[in-house]
């Protein structure tokens, strides 16, 4: 067979169906990017040309151009020249068209009904004074894509309102928070006209308990849970809590149902962590894991930082993390404390309630020498409504509760495990930097935990 008598583009594909927008001018990349393209563009070329990806294995393109056609027309007609190797080493090119069928299809943005015209709206809310827990939802709601359908999303005291055109969207997105929070959930049914058109609204509370709260369980609770306690700490809240006794390293899981049935609230949170100077040490007992975190139980001597005069001497589960001349955040649980609960007024009176009980790890000091520096990282945020009625005062306690988010996910590995971190292309690292300017004992990200934002449609498949 000799070479005109190959033909290198059988098998090649010469039509093709392409989805068009024809609100917004956009075309369809598989699986949900809309890419924006003017007719006979650069733009619309490269988009066509990817399409044939499979096809380009087979030979090598070379030139592409479009052919005109009629200016209403639903057809874009390409001619390729392409190549390949055939008989003898020989390369043989040839040209072809192809044909794209524009077929219409309305895009997520322009086909999104009026916000105004909700069907189903989801109440997220929690008691409790501080913003945490919801920039964690948040992240979490993002990276799972949970609020794709929702055609509103507003921030309202004590939480958020997501608004759904249809029911079946706003009950799915609520089964996706029983999977990631300890949450209740109502529905009420309300006739808007007498053409039996219904509107419904799920309202749904968070378990007030966060993470790093410190708890005194109730006795029924503490005797169901192998009398742990009763003074406990949270250290994690999923689709249920985990408790810590800091002083026998015990730990337990109390599931929805269990804390909805009791329904208890925190002693002290995070709001009212203080600050202590840590020291001496003493190791009290080897290093234990419990449920995938280290532990060493240390009697340590303690005092805040606010009054060095006075020392405690107490004892912590923070032993693995903490030296002589470390700070550390933790509770007075001595003075701290206003509560009428009877398990600690008797706690109390029997001269075991410790005086202050240690969290974490305090970076504050050394972070400093980091203050107003911009992070190397990033968070996105929900496309959301701000409550226009808050105060500068609210718009301050955001921003710390935002900062604070920010340096607990530098802080723990645990937390932003399961939340996606960009890398900040505004970040410039001064040049004027050097090692021995790095403080290697600050919580900081590794630069291998970071995403490029065009890696984020990746990530979500």
């Amino acid at each position: 067979m000799s070479e005109t008598e190959v033909d290198i583009t059988e098998g090649l594909r010469k039509h093709v169906i392409i989805r068009y927008c024809p609100e917004c001018v956009s075309y369809l990349e598989p699986p949900r990017t809309w890419i924006k393209a003017q007719l006979e563009s650069k733009e619309l070329l490269i988009f066509c040309l990817h399409r044939l990806a499979t096809d380009f294995r087979k030979v090598r393109p070379v030139s592409a151009e479009f052919i005109c056609t009629e200016p209403h027309s639903k057809i874009i007609k390409i001619r390729l020249n392409v190549e390949k190797v055939v008989l003898n080493g020989a390369i043989l090119e040839q040209s072809y068209v192809v044909e794209y069928a524009r077929q219409d299809l309305m895009c997520e943005s322009c086909s999104k009904p009026n916000p105004d015209q909700w069907v189903a709206a989801v109440q997220l809310r929690q008691h409790v004074s501080h913003w945490q827990t919801f920039l964690y939802l948040e992240q979490l709601i993002l990276k799972h894509d949970a609020a794709f359908h929702a055609i509103k999303i507003k921030q309202m005291d004590q939480g958020i309102d997501f608004f759904f055109a249809k029911m079946n969207h706003a009950v799915k997105f609520v089964e996706f928070l029983d999977k990631i929070a300890p949450i209740k959930s109502t529905t009420v049914k309300q006739l808007v006209n007498s053409n039996n058109y219904y509107k419904y609204t799920l309202s749904v509370e968070i378990c007030p308990i966060c993470r790093e709260d410190l708890i005194c369980l109730p006795p029924r609770v503490a005797a169901s849970l192998g009398n742990i306690g009763p003074l406990v700490i949270c250290t994690k809240v999923t689709s249920s809590i985990t408790l810590l006794d800091p002083f026998t390293l015990r730990q337990c899981f109390l599931d929805t149902d269990q804390y909805w049935r009791h329904s208890f609230k925190s002693l002290l949170g995070s709001r009212q962590l203080v600050e202590y100077d840590i020291f001496n040490i003493k190791v009290v007992s080897p290093e234990y894991s419990v449920g995938g975190s280290k532990y060493v139980l240390v009697d340590a001597e303690v005092a805040r930082v606010t009054d060095s005069r006075k020392l405690f001497h107490i004892r912590t589960h923070l032993g693995h993390i903490l030296k002589p001349g470390d700070r550390a955040l933790g509770y007075d649980v001595l003075y701290g404390v206003n509560s009428n609960d009877m398990v600690l007024d008797k706690l109390k009176v029997s001269s075991v309630l410790p005086e202050a009980i240690l969290i974490k790890k305090s970076y504050e000091q050394k972070r400093q020498k980091e203050h107003g520096k911009p992070r190397s990282w990033k968070l996105k945020s929900l496309d959301m409504e701000l409550d226009k009625s808050k105060g500068r005062g609210d718009e301050e306690k955001m921003k710390s509760d935002y900062e604070a988010f920010l340096r607990d996910l530098e802080e723990d590995p645990e937390l932003r495990f399961n939340i996606l971190l960009y890398c900040n292309k505004d970040y410039q690292p001064s040049e004027m930097a050097s090692m021995s300017d790095v403080d290697v004992d600050v919580a900081s990200i590794p630069l291998e935990e970071l995403l490029e934002e065009d890696e984020e449609d990746g990530m979500r498949e």
